[in-house]
């Protein structure tokens, strides 16, 4: 999961595949939907989007055949995000909205603050674009993550901002928004972002 989060699928992958292995070699039926849901969004960071797909499908099958419903929420949060990835934007919006009800259902903050934010990216998709609806998903995710602490999504965050910002025309909080996310993947070596982040802000300066 540090992995994950930091953004270096290679290594989540490797750990994460062997730790599937594991599950079936050992028959660890309980651990399997967690090891195998995160697999799926490592693979979704790498770009398989189809693996991804398939195992996450799976992974929230098991979970629910076991009523297990811790994670739940970020589980389906995953697979939105491979649809919205694909550009499959209702099947991803309604996974969202199905994926929001269930971490506020089991009141699981900090997937919901991450789950706000796929929404807003979700909206900001859209076409047309619903602005405000895009910023005040993203307004409630920043909200939430400055509360709890969440610095890895908090950078995310910012780097949302910054782009709806630049794809209305607020130049100047775009490339303030932009600047934060920056210095925030650098702070914490999330260098899978930093090309991303430094493109956009240098797009909006004129370089």
């Amino acid at each position: 999961m540090l992995y994950l989060r930091q953004g270096d699928p290679q290594q989540a992958i490797a750990i994460l595949e062997r730790g599937l292995e594991v599950c079936r070699v050992w028959h660890i039926p309980l651990m399997f939907p967690w090891v195998a849901s995160a697999l799926g969004a490592a693979y979704s960071l790498e770009g398989r989007l189809a693996e991804a797909q398939s195992i996450l499908e799976h992974a929230i099958e098991r979970a629910a055949a076991m009523n297990i419903t811790a994670r739940q929420g970020l589980q389906v949060a995953w697979l939105s995000e491979v649809h919205l990835l694909a550009g499959r934007l209702e099947e991803a919006h309604a996974l969202a909205q199905h994926a929001l009800h269930l971490a506020r259902d089991y009141k699981e903050r900090g997937h919901e603050a991450w789950i706000l934010r796929l929404l807003g990216e979700i909206t900001a998709h859209r076409d047309p674009l619903d602005g405000e609806q895009a910023e005040a998903f993203y307004r409630q995710a920043l909200a939430l993550t400055q509360e709890l602490g969440m610095r890895p999504l908090l950078a995310h965050c910012h780097l949302s901002l910054g782009a709806l910002d630049a794809t209305i025309g607020r130049g100047e909080q775009a490339r303030a928004e932009r600047t934060a996310a920056i210095d925030l993947y650098r702070a914490m070596e999330m260098t899978f972002w930093l090309p991303q982040a430094e493109g956009a802000l240098a797009r909006v300066e004129g370089r």
